[in-house]
Order: C-alpha cells, then structure tokens, then sequence
C-alpha cells in the first residue's frame, strides 16, 4: 500500500486488514489544561497491575501493609527515572529546558530507565519497611508485564515507537507518522543522521503492538509459574529473560532508538540482560539441587509467617506492643494461602482472589490420612 498525500494528522490506519481511526491524542480538557491520553492509559495499566499484585502478596509470603510502601516509592522512582533516562539519552534536544524535561503528557518515558528508578527507590523502601527483595521483585515483574502491556497502547494513540516499512498484514500508517518520515529523514533529521531509511509512503511495524501482546502474553506465563517456582528471584529474572530476548528484537526494527553513536541503547541492554539471566538461572537451578535447603522459598520461613500474623493482628484493632508474636504464639493455619493454582481467569486481572478448587481438593485428600499424619505438618503454608 502506498499513499500519495499524507492522512489526516489524527488517523491511524492498518491497510491490510482494512481498519481506520481517528484518534485525537487529547482526550479532554479541564480548565484549560489538556489531558492526553498517553497519561490515561500508562494510568490504567498502572491500576490493573496493583489491582492484581496487592491481592497476591501473601502468595510471595509478604505483608500487603508493608509492600505498598515499596510499591508506592517504586511508582514514584519508575516515573522519575523513565523521564531521565529518555532526557539524558537526549540531551541534546532538553538542554536546561526545564518545562519541557519535566513534560511527560505526550510521551518520553523510556521503560528500561523506569525499571531502574523502580528498582532503586523500591529497594530502599524495602529494607526500610522490612520487606524481603526478592519475593518483591518476582510479584512486582508480574505487575510490570500488565503496565508495559496496557502502557504501549498509549504509544498507538501518539503513533509512536513505530518501525520501518513493512508489507506484512499488520503493517500500520498515520497522519503524525507520515509526518515524523518525512521530517527525519531530511538533512538533520534524527533517521537521516541514524541513516535508518524509511519511506512515508508505506507501512510501518506497528512496534507497540508487538511489545503489547509479548508482555501480556509473558504475564500469563509467569502467572500461571509463579506457583511453581523454585527459589525467590526465579519470576524476576525470567521476566528479564523474557522481556530481554523480545525488546532486543523489536528494538532493531525501531526508527526512534535512543543511540550511543551507532549502538541501539536498549538493544544492547537488552542482549546483556538476557544473557545474565539465563545464565543465573542455570547456576541457581544447580545450586537449588545440591542444597534444597538453601534455596528455601521465603514465603515458608517462619519470619514471613511472623509479619504476616503481626500486621493482621494490628488490623485486628491490637496496640503495636500486643501485635508482636514469637514463634510459638503464631498460628500457621492462619497464615496458610489457598491462593496456590492459575486459572484462566486471573487473565481478566480484575477477577477473583486466587483461590482455587485444586488446592482445596489437595488439601482434602491430605485429611484423610491418619489423624497424626495430618496434625500440623498439613497447615504449612504453600
């Protein structure tokens, strides 16, 4: 498909399969004050993704009072660090123009940049509030495949983070798009200087939904594994695996990387990640089976059941003081989650709480063993 004159700013167009829209990047105004819907949607995908985390601390064997905390700081640290990180790889473009630095309505977050704010910041807090790092980071990955799969939707709505030209059935084209090829690929522009040649007249990879449809996907995999990981930690870096291995590709058809002379940044970040990850989750896989014990899940300790029990009891309505157990004043069917199978239904993330009827069957064939087989070894938490 080509074009000859260049589409309304606004339309978004997938030739091939015969569709078109018309987007206005604004979706409203209030007093004058323009709110675009690039912020609506990172907003949302934020929103799913606390709506599925928070619920499933317990399963990570973390207090849900503590971990917002970590959660909030987090936030707070992925913006700012995803703003920073596109700048400073920019810098050219921002110098000392501080309303514009701190403008992220219509784009210019850059995702690797708010992982490491994320990760940062989150740390701190956690050691602050007490809150073990890795079991934070394997619940927090799940959160970040709903925020980068929702999230992307908002570069559709800017046409942005599109790749070069395409003649495959999901090739897209767009008013703002056109426009953006023909400007940089002139003399001083940023595919001239990059020599990234593309063509206007023709259809682009539509990047965003690629990386979209990758971390949902990838949510729904290390959902559905996350009951069955080995050793803290494990969900964290097969997100990085996972993520690495997709951004690496999908960077290299990119038209707007952010570059380090003629290095794609993110590209190779992507490549070392990948790498590392894989490769540490082969030698803690050999560690987990020589010393099982060493790898222990931390949601089985007795530390985690302790903060657990504590924040319920403050709940309750107890002073501090009183709230406080030791071990022997816990009670582990209290702390025990059912929350142990994924189903599809988790999919909708706004569905239910985690229970599932496998674990309750599980446990039932565990009761009619005999009575002192059954006495307490059955109230461990899973």
């Amino acid at each position: 498909m080509t074009t000859e004159t260049f589409l309304d700013e606004h339309v978004i167009q997938f030739p091939k399969l015969g569709w078109s829209f018309n987007i206005d990047p604004t979706a409203f105004t209030i007093f004058g004050f323009n709110i675009q819907w690039y912020g609506i949607i990172i907003t949302f995908g934020l929103i799913l993704a606390l709506i599925y985390v928070l619920p499933k601390m317990k399963r990570f064997g973390l207090d849900s009072d503590r971990a917002i905390d970590v959660i909030i700081g987090g936030v707070i640290g992925g913006i700012i660090g995803a703003r920073a990180y596109y700048v400073l790889m920019r810098w050219d473009e921002y110098k000392w123009d501080w309303k514009a630095i701190i403008n992220t309505r219509n784009g210019g977050l850059a995702i690797y940049g708010g992982l490491i704010g994320a990760i940062i910041v989150g740390y701190v807090i956690a050691r602050i509030r007490k809150v073990r790092a890795l079991p934070m980071l394997d619940i927090v990955s799940l959160g970040f495949l709903i925020g980068q799969g929702i999230g992307r939707w908002g570069n559709f709505v800017n046409q942005e983070a599109f790749g070069i030209n395409t003649e495959n059935f999901l090739g897209m084209t767009g008013g703002t798009i056109q426009r953006s090829i023909s400007y940089d690929m002139q003399i001083g522009g940023n595919m001239y200087f990059n020599d990234v040649k593309v063509l206007w007249e023709k259809p682009v990879h539509p990047c965003f939904l690629y990386e979209s449809l990758w971390c949902l996907l990838g949510f729904a995999i290390l959902a559905f594994w996350s009951k069955r990981r080995k050793y803290d930690g494990q969900i964290f870096l097969m997100y990085l695996s996972w993520y690495g291995i997709e951004r690496f590709i999908v960077e290299g058809l990119r038209t707007d990387s952010l570059m380090l002379g003629n290095i794609r940044i993110s590209q190779a970040l992507s490549a070392v990640l990948f790498i590392l990850s894989v490769i540490l989750q082969i030698l803690l896989l050999v560690r987990r089976k020589r010393d099982p014990e060493s790898m222990k899940l931390y949601v089985n300790t007795e530390e985690s059941h302790q903060l657990i029990e504590e924040s319920r009891r403050k709940r309750m309505g107890l002073s501090k003081e009183d709230a406080k157990i030791d071990g022997s004043d816990s009670d582990p069917d209290i702390l025990n989650d059912d929350d142990d199978d994924f189903d599809m239904s988790e999919l909708s993330i706004l569905g239910d709480d985690g229970d599932d009827e496998n674990d309750s069957s599980d446990d039932k064939t565990e009761e009619a063993g005999s009575p002192d087989e059954n006495s307490g070894d059955n109230k461990e938490d899973k």
